[in-house]
């Protein structure tokens, strides 16, 4: 008998490989086979919200493969990640193989360990629907707000913008911060401190509060002179003394946002490369025979629960019992309460064993790996040791009927403290120096006392670790899309990075107002997060797709027809993108622009200086021809040797790497399964030296069809003939003389 088994990524699917026997495949679907269309809305909205999903570009070789693969077997497990974007990518495989909804076919585990799959096998399940169809109505929700934003965005500011559902709210959040940094007036304060000093004791320094009826604020150099003044004469004497012991328990261990945020504040980590290297952890490490070999090291990273199963609670107290002091063990393990709208489908992220420590996998991690694997097992061990003890105190001073306060703390128990800091605990009281021991009624010696101006501060702007914090302490959103979020929103040019800030751009800034003025819910806090909790409810049985989606389209299709008839004046003078490239000719910052061949880098000196750079998809310069040529990934046809990429005067071609000995060469071309509308043969995109891409027939000389803009296999609806995807307007549009057809869509033209 054979078996296969089915993951998302390579080397997950290494790593399960290993624990199996011979008679199990292990293979990978690398994420998606099917979603909805690039170039087209994809959803039959009159048709209860139907999507219409295809085999994804690229994926035909995989899909061949596992086709391949579920013939020769003869069962199929599907491990895909155990979450709703798990269930669905397994969902879409049963599909396109053939295999019955109501077979058992599904295995998840919390944690890539031997024993867990070994666990997992034996007991498959039947494909959860409720959860697929949650993943698909966030999908068409997504598909139709951002499909139809873009659309407007395009008409009303500027072409090429786009528009999505959460990723507006979040732009939002970032703009608004920025009106709050721009509209404050910064307040005087004053601040009045006396440097005191008892018998046989270090100086110490309280500050003025005000008197028996409380506080008193200063608010110029006058009421700070006046407080002053009062003092003179008096004498400062202890009014009360105040000891308490305060207990802070330790941590829980951590969801997706807090270890964001964590990684963030601790170890500059950005939320993207956050969940790359926990992927790479929880998908598995290769540690070597003698500590167990391929194995993953983390639990699954995408959670929002702080729960621990019992078996891992027990293993980490007892490592706790053998390694540290018995003082650092509390009465009973700790059990942590999830928030109330937390789904709890995984447990908290932590070590799959916690015997394996940082230091003894340092070895066989990466800097990147050990450092954030560090972060989670300390912040798992900590969880489950004693609180921290603090002796604090808090001493009133009264002088002349005018009271000054200090107050402080000290460690008196590390607890958790031994292995975990937060950087947190020195919030409350003003120092972690021990205050120097004084009693009720003594009198103290004034060595100096001193006013000071101050000045209120404006909000601190947005980092990564406080926007998800907002984003998950208001509902919107789901872990598993924070990082998206940002990254989107950055690569959108709504908001850019300034060190650790995220900072608004006035791209930003218009195209929120836009949304503010015409799609108000579509922005709203409580909306965005309230659809999180339908979605949910679809999860749970409770509601169908169409009744969550049709409540949202109702309102939402009614204010697009409204924007769309607006009348709205397109944005004039947009600002253009920034880069991080100068130009080579004068040194002076380079920006992005779109031209008739798409997007390119230009000097900021224009006309002055006229230099550009074409770009790849990603904005990153293309490398001319001078520079190092880059290897193809095939062999010569002639001879053998490596093929190399070249631009010429007739455009990209790869040529043998032995040239001037083998002149073989072909030219770089890509397929785009569209007929000639000419003679009916293939057409092929060339690309030109500039890296932009011109179609034409394959039948040359014999036709001489050629096309700038990417001809579709679609027609127009008004005349029946080809349509052309015209990348620099971000439009698809009919070249038939007198047709005039034209709609706003961006397509994917790679």
């Amino acid at each position: 008998m054979s078996y296969l088994v089915i993951v998302e990524s390579p080397a997950k699917a290494n790593t399960i490989k290993s624990y199996l026997g011979s008679n199990y495949k292990v293979v990978a679907s690398k994420g998606h086979i099917r979603d909805l269309p690039k170039s087209s809305l994809g959803i039959d909205v009159e048709n209860d919200f139907e999507p219409h999903y295809i085999n994804i570009r690229g994926k035909g070789d995989v899909i061949k493969e596992l086709k391949r693969d579920a013939k020769n077997a003869t069962k199929i497990f599907l491990a895909t990640d155990p979450d709703r974007e798990g269930e669905a990518i397994s969902w879409h495989i049963a599909k396109e193989l053939g295999i019955p909804a109501d077979k058992a076919c599904r295995v998840t585990f919390n944690e890539i360990t031997k024993s867990a799959v070994k666990e997992a096998i034996k007991a498959p399940r039947k494909i959860n629907v409720d959860l697929v169809n949650s993943q698909q109505a966030r999908r068409i929700l997504d598909r139709l707000v951002g499909f139809n934003l873009s659309q407007v965005l395009w008409k009303s500011i500027g072409s090429g913008l786009s528009g999505g559902r959460v990723q507006s709210v979040a732009a939002r959040i970032i703009a608004e911060r920025e009106r709050e940094i721009e509209a404050f007036k910064p307040s005087e304060y004053w601040t009045v401190e006396a440097s005191l000093e008892a018998p046989e004791s270090d100086a110490f320094t309280a500050r003025f509060y005000g008197n028996k009826k409380g506080r008193i604020k200063l608010e110029s150099k006058e009421d700070a002179e006046r407080v002053i003044e009062k003092l003179d004469g008096g004498t400062f004497k202890v009014a009360s003394v105040k000891h308490a012991e305060k207990q802070k328990a330790p941590y829980p261990p951590f969801t997706t946002s807090t270890l964001q945020q964590e990684a963030s504040k601790h170890l500059g980590f950005q939320s993207t490369r956050t969940m790359k290297v926990a992927q790479e952890l929880y998908d598995g490490i290769n540690l070597g025979a003698s500590l167990g070999g391929i194995q993953g090291i983390i639990t699954y990273m995408r959670t929002d629960s702080t729960r621990i199963s019992p078996i891992a609670t027990e293993a980490c107290v007892n490592y706790i019992k053998s390694n540290f002091s018995p003082e650092l063990i509390p009465d009973e393990p700790r059990v942590y309460r999830n928030k109330s709208n937390a789904q709890d489908a995984h447990e908290a992220i932590r070590p799959s064993n916690v015997e394996l420590t940082p230091n003894i996998l340092k070895k066989v991690l990466t800097s990147e790996q050990y450092r954030l694997y560090k972060l989670i097992w300390e912040r798992f061990v900590a969880s489950q040791m004693a609180s921290c003890v603090l002796d604090t105190v808090s001493i009133d001073i009264e002088n002349s009927g005018l009271i000054f306060k200090c107050s402080g703390q000290v460690v008196k128990s590390l607890g958790f403290l031994t292995i975990y800091s937060s950087g947190d605990e020195s919030e409350e009281g003003d120092t972690l120096a021990k205050l120097p021991l004084v009693k009720k009624g003594e009198q103290l010696r004034a060595i100096d006392v001193e006013n000071h101006q101050h000045f209120t501060e404006p909000p601190a702007r947005y980092t990564e670790a406080s926007l998800i914090k907002f984003l998950e302490e208001n509902g919107i959103g789901r872990p598993s899309t924070y990082a998206p979020i940002i990254s989107i929103i950055v690569s959108r040019d709504y908001v850019k990075r300034d060190g650790k800030s995220l900072v608004g751009t006035k791209l930003g800034k218009i195209t929120t107002e836009f949304m503010e003025e015409n799609f108000p819910e579509v922005v709203d806090y409580e909306f965005t997060a309230s659809m999180e909790n339908s979605l949910d409810s679809i999860e749970n049985g409770e509601r169908s797709i169409k009744e969550v989606i049709s409540g949202f389209w109702t309102k939402f299709s009614a204010e697009l027809e409204i924007a769309k008839n607006s009348g709205v004046k397109k944005t004039e003078n947009l600002p253009p993108k920034e880069s991080e490239y100068r130009c080579p000719k004068c040194q002076k910052a380079m920006v992005y622009k779109t031209g008739r061949f798409g997007r390119f880098l230009a000097c900021t000196d224009y006309p002055a200086c006229k230099s550009t750079i074409a770009v790849d998809k990603d904005g990153k310069p293309i490398e001319s021809t001078e520079r190092k040529a880059v290897l193809a990934g095939f062999k010569c046809e002639a001879c053998g040797a490596e093929m190399v990429e070249r631009r010429g005067r007739f455009g990209v071609f790869y040529a043998c790497s032995e040239y001037p000995k083998c002149k073989f060469t072909r030219q770089k071309t890509v397929s785009i399964s569209v007929d000639c509308p000419e003679c009916g043969k293939p057409l092929v995109g060339r690309y030109t030296k500039e890296n932009s891409i011109v179609y034409s027939c394959t039948g040359y000389p014999e036709c001489n069809f050629s096309s700038w803009d990417r001809p579709l296999a679609e027609k127009c609806p008004n005349c029946g003939k080809i349509l052309y995807y015209r990348r620099s307007k971000g439009a698809v549009i009919c070249k038939e003389h007198g047709c005039g057809y034209s709609r706003n869509e961006d397509i994917n033209d790679d």
